[in-house]
Parts: structure tokens; C-alpha cells; sequence
């Protein structure tokens, strides 16, 4: 509605303007004085500046469209046409892959006789690389509670300031509670999941070089043994770096 508006009166300065350029135009009569001439001419010159006003005003508000390459979706485990030596979400989907399979084939999950309760603690990042490294955490974390059909669990850590709080609410009555809010009910971790990010890298002329060892534990709680440990190594060359965050 804004923009029609100032199309209509587009319209009327352009009429404005057209009937000044003709008068100015058409032959003056002798009658027609100096003061009124400067008149007009101020009059044509207004018109001209506020109809380019209201033309850039209207056109501001416009969708923007500018051309260039097109966005193209593609799945996590491609490798893209933007690329780097660095860790990339293929990496990430394939690495986690392997870990997830490989702790579901340990006897200490197949075979438990009770679920263990597993906690996450951080993977710890040596390289160059500046990543979001609780991902790997994340994904192994999301791939084993989609296909372990219940073999294992997983203790919510990170979100123990929101459950105390929760608690402390049903200790002092203020909500409801479906049991005994007095007794320690948080679960105690039975493992530990972690991993380390290790780095290599090089450069030359030539160009770039970068090695990644990806490597993940899982920590018995109560005796601090390594149950399990896995690994996956990628190198990459490359003409060019790629900026990582």
C-alpha cells in the first residue's frame, strides 16, 4: 500500500514536471518577466529531485534478487565443492558412524547383564582447527540411542543445573512429585565416553597438507580401565586452506 501511494504521487509530480518543461518550452511572451522565468526553472528542478526521491524510496522496499551461484543442499556425508584440508562434516558422519558400531559390538554393552549408564565427557580438540568439537560427542551419542535398542543409556550431564533446580522445587512442595523427592535419584555413571582430536599439518609451494587422528574411550567409572578405544585417521592435501569456526 506504501508503494502504491507513492506511485500515485510519482504520477502527479510527473504531470507537474511535463506541464513545466512545456511551459518553459513554448515561446515566452514579452509580458512574461525575469522573476517569473527563475519561478518556473526553480519549479522543474523540485519536481525532477522529488520524483527520483520517491522512485528510490519505493525501490528500497523491493525484494533484493542479485545474481550469483545458487544454493545447493547436499547431504552431511559429501564431500562438497567448497572445501578444505580441515575437518568437514563427512569426516564427522563417518568417524561417528564407526564409533557408534564399534561400541554396540563390545561385551561390555552387548552382554551386560544391567544397561550401563554412560556419561559424556568433552573430546578434547589438538588441533589446528577451530570446531565445534562436542558434535562428535553428540552424533556418537544420538546414532547408539537410535539403534541400541535400549542397550545402553545415557546420563544428561549437561543438564544438571536444570535438574536440581527441578528437585529443589518438588523438596520444598512447590510443584508435585511421583515419589520421594528427598531421595537421591539421579543415576551414578557406570562409563565415561571421551575422545581426543589430534592434528598434523604442513605447507609448502605446493600447497597444504593435514593429518587428523580421530580417537575415542570408553572409561569404567568405578575402576578408571579403558573398556574400549577406537580410532580413525584422514589426511588431506590440498592447493588451498579453508577458513574453519
Amino acid at each position: 500500500m506504501a508503494c502504491s501511494a507513492v506511485n500515485a504521487r510519482r504520477a502527479r509530480v510527473s504531470e507537474c514536471t511535463a506541464l513545466a518543461c512545456s511551459s518553459v518550452l513554448l515561446p515566452v511572451s514579452h509580458s512574461l518577466t525575469t522573476s517569473m522565468k527563475n519561478s518556473l526553472h526553480h519549479i522543474v528542478i523540485m519536481s525532477a529531485g522529488l520524483a527520483s526521491l520517491f522512485v528510490a524510496g519505493c525501490a528500497s522496499r523491493g525484494v533484493q534478487n542479485p545474481s550469483g551461484v545458487p544454493v545447493t543442499e547436499m547431504k552431511a556425508d559429501e564431500r562438497g565443492f567448497v572445501a578444505g584440508t580441515g575437518i568437514e562434516s563427512q569426516d564427522l558422519v563417518a568417524v561417528t558412524d564407526k564409533m557408534a558400531r564399534s561400541i554396540l559390538g563390545i561385551r561390555e554393552i552387548a552382554n551386560a547383564t544391567n544397561v550401563p549408564r554412560i556419561a559424556l565427557d568433552p573430546v578434547v580438540n589438538d588441533t589446528r582447527f577451530a570446531i565445534n568439537k562436542d558434535l562428535f560427542n553428540d552424533r556418537i551419542r544420538i546414532e547408539l540411542n537410535k539403534h541400541a535398542n535400549g542397550k545402553v543409556r545415557f546420563l544428561a550431564r549437561d543438564r544438571m543445573k536444570t535438574l536440581e533446580h527441578e528437585r529443589d522445587l518438588k523438596q520444598q512442595g512447590a510443584v508435585t512429585a511421583s515419589s520421594d523427592p528427598n531421595v537421591v535419584e539421579f543415576k551414578g555413571a557406570d562409563y565415561f565416553l571421551t575422545g581426543k582430536l589430534g592434528g598434523m599439518s604442513g605447507r609448502t609451494s605446493q600447497g597444504v597438507s593435514d593429518y587428523v587422528l580421530y580417537s575415542f574411550q570408553l572409561i569404567d567409572a568405578r575402576t578408571s580401565e579403558i573398556v574400549w578405544e577406537d580410532s580413525a585417521e584422514i589426511k588431506k592435501q590440498g592447493l588451498e586452506d579453508a577458513a574453519y569456526r
